[in-house]
């Protein structure tokens, strides 16, 4: 069965959030079930971490998007993969999605219309005379004009666009309808239009065969007023015809502490001197005190749907019972400036470093003793999950992947609420279960015992694919 996996990001090449990771581990999942091609944007990161790229197609320039050509090449391990050469488009500094002030490029429209055109093009067979698709999956915003750019090419193909996180939905001007060379006809309630605007996710939304999402409970989320972000009549009728699946998440077989290069020290369960030491090490990179007390690691997008603003609310009552809290990642520039602030404060029990460094995220988890998850809301989540297999216990709120991924008192601790005082019960029952050593050892083994392997979720999107397509 050929299969075209469409994505804006691949932790081979860049990565941005956790598509990246699901780009990198599903498909190579499903590659003993399907001949599974990958087709991304050209940025200047692939384009340069590629070699031997093959033109193997050309799309001429349609409505305002400029002419562009397709490129196909493989990873180190022999993965297919396209690229979609436009210079004009994707050979810019930055992240994939704005500059490196982290302001949206003002042509996204432009940028990701295209890429999900050509896409469609290549799943028919117009692109590569060596290569169709019998099912097309895209992902996200960015390619959610893919299953648009199908129907309206009058092609039967079946797709899947998987729902990663419903509160980027890729909203534009009403005159980008236009610019991307869609029908004016498609522009209506039960169409791309959502308050006057084009929603790229909305179009794929209405035009794809099924849509998926990143675990069970967000699938029900998202069809209710409090999670479904505007979308959510539109996700109930999909979900009652049967049109709306979760399919929670893996992670990779890299995230093992016994076996992991980039640990101070590789450590099993029951080893907790080899835990301890990765511990040392973390506090001296982040120029912290010696402490006996526990260590509160987060690893994250900085932004306010990952609740920071609770941890910096609890930061002071974490620290003066004795805590530390290690922070990595970059997002909002208030809340980047809000934790530099408090290291500023504790610069000996709060250490920050904006960016994201995978090696350093990894010693993170293996140092801490448990994991901050204070997320309003969390579609699926990876970091609960390569904190338990490192032996860090996760505190999140009970929303999306983090209730199905976390058993509360076995494996880290759920809280009911994403408010200060919810957030705090489940801190301070982290602090009682580190004062227990029996309880820490039990709930630090059971979570290094998890497995989250990606074979269970490639087994359940390789079945949902064979019915689509009939294979």
């Amino acid at each position: 069965m050929r299969v075209l996996f469409v994505t804006t990001e691949m932790d081979d090449f860049v990565r941005v959030g956790g598509l990246g990771a699901v780009s990198a581990a599903l498909p190579r999942a499903l590659r003993p079930f399907a001949d599974i091609r990958i087709m991304l944007p050209g940025y200047r990161d692939i384009i340069e971490q590629l070699t031997h790229i093959q033109v193997v197609g050309r799309c001429p320039a349609f409505a305002e998007m400029p002419a562009c050509s397709l490129g196909r090449a493989a990873t180190k391990d022999g993965l297919p993969v396209y690229v979609l050469l436009c210079s004009q488009l994707y050979d810019r500094p930055g992240n994939p999605y704005g500059d490196e002030s982290g302001r949206d490029w003002p042509d996204n429209d432009i940028r990701f219309a295209r890429f999900a055109s050509a896409a469609a093009e290549l799943a028919m067979g117009t692109l590569d005379k060596d290569w169709a698709a019998d099912l097309i999956h895209a992902n996200d915003w960015q390619a959610s004009l893919v299953p648009a750019y199908l129907a309206w090419r009058g092609s039967k193909l079946p797709s899947i666009l998987t729902i990663h996180n419903l509160a980027y939905q890729g909203l534009f001007p009403k005159d980008s309808l236009r610019r991307i060379g869609a029908p004016e006809s498609s522009f209506h309630i039960d169409g791309v239009e959502f308050y006057d605007q084009l929603s790229f996710l909305k179009a794929g939304l209405v035009y794809a065969s099924h849509l998926t999402t990143v675990s069970g409970t967000y699938a029900r989320e998202i069809t209710t007023d409090e999670f479904g972000c505007g979308l959510e009549g539109l996700l109930r009728v999909r979900s009652d015809a049967a049109e709306l699946t979760g399919i929670l998440n893996g992670i990779d077989e890299s995230w093992d502490p016994r076996s992991c290069a980039q640990l101070a020290q590789q450590f099993g369960a029951g080893d907790w001197v080899g835990k301890k030491a990765n511990a040392d090490y973390v506090r001296k990179q982040f120029g912290l005190a010696v402490s006996r007390g526990p260590m509160f690691g987060i690893v994250a997008r900085l932004v306010h749907q990952k609740g920071i603003d609770l941890v910096l609310a609890a930061a002071d009552e974490i620290v003066d019972a004795g805590g530390q809290i290690v922070v990595t990642g970059s997002g909002e520039p208030a809340l980047e400036q809000a934790l530099i602030d408090a290291h500023r404060r504790r610069p000996d029990a709060i250490g920050v470093v904006i960016g994201f460094n995978e090696a350093q995220a990894r010693r993170i988890f293996a140092g801490s003793d448990f994991t901050l998850m204070p997320s309003r809301f969390e579609p699926c989540g990876l970091s609960q999950m390569y904190a338990q297999r490192f032996g860090s216990l996760p505190i999140g709120h009970q929303t999306g992947g983090l209730a199905e991924t976390i058993t509360d008192g076995e494996t880290g601790f759920l809280f009911s609420k994403p408010s200060h005082e919810s957030f705090l019960g489940g801190v301070r029952r982290a602090f009682s279960a580190f004062m227990a050593q029996d309880q820490l050892d039990t709930m630090r083994r059971s979570a290094m015992g998890r497995s989250f392997s990606w074979s269970i979720p490639a087994g359940s999107y390789n079945a949902l694919y064979r019915k689509l397509a009939a294979v």
